[in-house]
C-alpha cells in the first residue's frame, strides 16, 4: 500500500435499514445512496446498538457500549469513559488529519468532547440532538449556532447542508495527506424539521405529516451524499478513500400509527431488541483497496467490528495493551471465505436506565438465530418477521446462547458502578458546564434533556459526578436558563424569544422555540458531597445564583437546586463552574 487511504464515514441518526430505495422502499427518493449501494460492499446482517450514543461508543472504540460506560442517551451515561482509546486518536497519532461534523453525543464537557478524543477539527451541536438541553439556545435546524472546537459560531442554512459543507471544506484542505472525516448527521432525528419542499415530495404518498418529513430529511441527506462523492471525484481522491455509509440504529418511531411506514419486513423500531431495532445499512467502498463491486456480505457482523476494520484497512497497528471486542471485517470486504463468522455470537441490548439490568431488552445473535429477552428464539432465515418463538424446539441452542450472553455480561459489567465524572479545574479549562441532560438519577425518574422541557419548567432531580482536578476556590453559578438566553431564574417567557423557521418546523415542535413557564423560585441551594449545604436567596431579576467554595482535588457529587415558598424544588438545569483562585 503506497499511501494510507483516507476515511470518510457518514453516519445518519435514527434512519435505520428500511428507508432506502435499494432496500425496497416503494417511494423514498435516494438515488445517490442507491447508486453507492450498487457500487459498494454491503453488509446484509450488520447490527448496531439500538439507540444513538451506545452505537457511537461502540463504533469509535471497538468495545461493546455497556463496557465503555454508554448504555443510555442521557443521565450521565452517554459519556464515553476517559480511558477508552478512540478511533480518532488512533488515526491522529498515526499521521491522519481528523475532523467531526455534526452529532457527537458522547459528552459535551472535558474530557469527553470530540476535541478531547482525537478530533482536530470539530463542528458539532450539543447533547444528543439539535434542540437538546446542552445545545445552543434556540437552535431549530436552520441558521444555527454550533461549537467549533469548543467556540460557538453561527452557520447559515439547514443543519445537514452545513455539516456536509464544513466536511467538504475539511476534505479539500487536507486532500494531500490522509484524513479521517466523520460526518454524523443530526437528521433524520426528531423533531422532523425540514424545508417544505422536501416534505412536499411525499405529501401525496403518505397520510402522515411526520413520515413525509422524515423521508424528506433522508432525501436531503441523499443529495448531500451525492455532493460528497462529486467532491471526492473532483479532487481525484475517490479511489484512495474508504467511504462508509451507515445509520446508527433502527428506524425511528414517529409517535403515531403509520400504516404505510415501510419496515423491510422486520419487527421492531429504534430501541427494540428485535432486528428492526438494530439491523442497519452498512456500505463500504475503497476502489484501490479492492473493496467494492456491488457485492453483498451475508455474515453476521457488528458495530464493534468497525474500529478494528478501519485500523486494519489503514495499516495502523493496535498497540500492546489495547484490544477489541470486535474483529476486522477486511477479509469479508475483500471477498475472502467467511465460514468462521457463522460461529461467532454478538449481543446488543437496550438499557436506558440508571443501572443496567441483566437480560433487559437483549438480543443474542448467532448466524441467523436470535435469542431475544432470554426466552424467545427466532430463525430469521425462515421467520424474518420474528413472529414464531421456537425456543421450546431447540433447548440446546437456547442454552448455548444464554451462556454466550453470560460471557458477554461478565465482559461488560465490571465497571458499571463506577463514576464517569466531568472534570472541573483542569489546565486550560476556563469553565465547565453541568447540564441537566447528564444528571445522574438513581430512581430513573424523568430528566430534563431538551429545551422544550426547560421552557415548560419540568422538574427533575439528581446529582452530577465531577472530578476536581486542581485544588482552589471555585464559583458555582446555578441557572434555570442558559447564559445565552439571559432570562431571570424565576421568570417566564411570553411568546418566542428567538427567531425560528415557522414554515419548516414539525407540528408540535413549537414548544422548543417559544414561551416559558415562570417558576417563582426564591431560593438556591448547593450541596457537594462531604461539605455542608449552602443556600442563597434569589431576587426577581437574578439570572444566576453564585456560590464560592474552596475545594480540594478529588471526586465529588454535586446537587444544585432551586425552591419556592410552596416547598416545590427541582434541579438547576445549568451550572457554570469556574476556578477563580
Amino acid at each position: 500500500m503506497s499511501r494510507q487511504p483516507n476515511v470518510v464515514f457518514v453516519l445518519t441518526d435514527d434512519q435505520g435499514y428500511p428507508p432506502l430505495g435499494c432496500h425496497g422502499h416503494p417511494f423514498v427518493r435516494t438515488p445517490e445512496l442507491d447508486a453507492f449501494h450498487g457500487a459498494a460492499v454491503r453488509f446484509e446482517q450488520f447490527h448496531s446498538g439500538t439507540t444513538c450514543a451506545p452505537t457511537r461508543a461502540g463504533l469509535l472504540t471497538g468495545h461493546y457500549c455497556n463496557s465503555a460506560g454508554v448504555w443510555h442517551t442521557i443521565g450521565g451515561r452517554s459519556l464515553l469513559r476517559r480511558d477508552e482509546w478512540s478511533l480518532a486518536a488512533a488515526l491522529r497519532d498515526n499521521g491522519y488529519r481528523t475532523g467531526l461534523f455534526g452529532k457527537w453525543h458522547l459528552g459535551d464537557e472535558y474530557p469527553y468532547r470530540p476535541q478531547d478524543r482525537g478530533f482536530e477539527t470539530v463542528v458539532c451541536h450539543g447533547g444528543g440532538g439539535i434542540g437538546n438541553q446542552p445545545d445552543w439556545w434556540g437552535n431549530d435546524y436552520f441558521d444555527d449556532t454550533y461549537q467549533v472546537n469548543g467556540t460557538p459560531q453561527h452557520f447559515d442554512g439547514y443543519c445537514t447542508d452545513a455539516f456536509f459543507a464544513e466536511a467538504l471544506r475539511f476534505i479539500e484542505t487536507n486532500r494531500e495527506r490522509p484524513f479521517f472525516c466523520y460526518i454524523s448527521t443530526n437528521a433524520p432525528h426528531s423533531p422532523f424539521n425540514v424545508e417544505p419542499r422536501y416534505r412536499d415530495l411525499y405529501r401525496d404518498k403518505t397520510a402522515s405529516e411526520q413520515y413525509a418529513r422524515f423521508l424528506g430529511m433522508i432525501t436531503n441527506i441523499d443529495e448531500n451524499f451525492g455532493r460528497l462523492r462529486a467532491k471526492l471525484r473532483e479532487l481525484r481522491i475517490e479511489d484512495d478513500t474508504v467511504l462508509v455509509f451507515m445509520s446508527d440504529n433502527g428506524q425511528t418511531g414517529l409517535g403515531e400509527r403509520v400504516d404505510d411506514m415501510y419496515t423491510a419486513g422486520m419487527r421492531g423500531l429504534k430501541g427494540s431488541p428485535y432486528d428492526g431495532g438494530h439491523r442497519v445499512p452498512f456500505f463500504v467502498r475503497w476502489p484501490n483497496g479492492q473493496v467494492g463491486g456491488g457485492r453483498s456480505v451475508p455474515e453476521l457482523t457488528s458495530y464493534v467490528d468497525f474500529m478494528p476494520t478501519i485500523l486494519d484497512l489503514c495499516g495502523v497497528r493496535t498497540p500492546a495493551g489495547r484490544s477489541f471486542h470486535g474483529d476486522s471485517l477486511a477479509p469479508l470486504l475483500r471477498g475472502e471465505p467467511g465460514g468462521r463468522w457463522r460461529e461467532r455470537t454478538a449481543v446488543t441490548d437496550t438499557q436506558r436506565v440508571a443501572h443496567p439490568l441483566k437480560w433487559r431488552m437483549s438480543c443474542v445473535m448467532k448466524d441467523t438465530w436470535r435469542l431475544v429477552n432470554r426466552d424467545e428464539l427466532y430463525d430469521i432465515a425462515t421467520d424474518p418477521l420474528q413472529a414464531h418463538n421456537v425456543a421450546d424446539r431447540y433447548p440446546a441452542l437456547v442454552a448455548e446462547l444464554r451462556a454466550a450472553y453470560e460471557t458477554w455480561w461478565d465482559l461488560c459489567s465490571h465497571q458499571m458502578d463506577d463514576d464517569i465524572p466531568v472534570s472541573v479545574g483542569a489546565p486550560g479549562q476556563a469553565e465547565a458546564v453541568l447540564n441537566s441532560h447528564d444528571l445522574r438519577n438513581e430512581q430513573d425518574h424523568s430528566l430534563v434533556w431538551n429545551q422544550a422541557q426547560v421552557r415548560q419548567g419540568e422538574i427533575c432531580h439528581g446529582y452530577w459526578e465531577v472530578q476536581v482536578e486542581t485544588a482552589g476556590v471555585y464559583e458555582f453559578e446555578l441557572r434555570r436558563w442558559p447564559k445565552e438566553a439571559g432570562h431571570a431564574i424565576g421568570g417566564g417567557i411570553t411568546g418566542p424569544d428567538i427567531e425560528y423557521r415557522r414554515d419548516a418546523i414539525a407540528p408540535g415542535a413549537e414548544t422548543h422555540y417559544t414561551g416559558g413557564k415562570a417558576l417563582g423560585y426564591n431560593t438556591a441551594c448547593l450541596n457537594l458531597s462531604g461539605l455542608p449545604q449552602q443556600c442563597l436567596a434569589i431576587t426577581p431579576g437574578d439570572a444566576g445564583a453564585t456560590f464560592r467554595l474552596r475545594l480540594d482535588a478529588g471526586p465529588r457529587h454535586v446537587r444544585a437546586q432551586f425552591s419556592d415558598c410552596a416547598g416545590r424544588y427541582g434541579s438547576a438545569y445549568y451550572v457554570y463552574i469556574r476556578r477563580v483562585e
